[in-house]
């Protein structure tokens, strides 16, 4: 096995003796139905043979477990992410990423009052995408209104705002490149139909 932790491996045999018991089958009829020799299993049992993937994976098959169940592995944690919102300029911002540094990933809530353009620029490059609510993008001579299901990109060094139309709030995506990184969008080539 990949973790060689003693503590985890002496625990493994007795689990299978367990779980061998609480079906009752005998080590015979074990090894009739995982192919592995009765010698073996009871030296896994015993603890005097290291188990390996090869010898769990059949094992767990004919117990109907996971494979997680022979070895011990710990619960899985909770899976939520807990974001912590902050306020800027109004529009409620929520860090999707993490770690510091590379394209960083926002959900933004941007309030109805934040109607007004003021037009910016700095380093990097930006991807929008409108979750809900209608968007305005002023971007150099560019003035857009982008609705639900829309998205744009555009470097930053060009001057740029967005906001709310000044009609409802407005969610967005936003994913940003800090030193200019483009976002990739991977995209299965059409096939020809010749």
């Amino acid at each position: 096995m990949a973790n060689d932790d003693p503590e985890i491996l002496a625990s493994v045999g007795p689990r299978l003796r367990e779980l061998r018991k609480r079906h009752g089958i005998t080590l015979s009829q074990l090894a009739e139905s995982t192919g592995v020799s009765v010698s073996t299993l009871s030296r896994l049992e015993s603890g005097e043979r290291k188990p390996t993937l090869e010898l769990l994976l059949p094992l767990a098959r004919a117990y109907q477990v996971p494979l997680d169940e022979l070895v011990g592995a710990p619960p899985v944690g909770d899976p939520r992410v807990r974001l912590k919102p902050v306020t800027r300029h109004g529009s409620t911002i929520v860090p999707l990423t993490q770690q510091p540094g590379g394209p960083q990933a926002y959900k933004m809530v941007i309030p109805v009052t934040r109607s007004e353009p003021e037009p910016r620029t700095h380093e990097g490059y930006e991807w929008l995408y409108v979750l809900r609510g209608k968007l305005r993008l002023v971007l150099a001579e560019h003035d857009l209104v982008l609705k639900a299901g829309e998205a744009a990109e555009f470097d930053t060094r060009v001057p740029h705002w967005f906001g709310s139309t000044g009609d409802e709030p407005v969610e967005i995506l936003s994913l940003f490149g800090p030193q200019g990184e483009r976002m990739h969008i991977r995209a299965k080539p059409k096939t020809s139909t010749r």
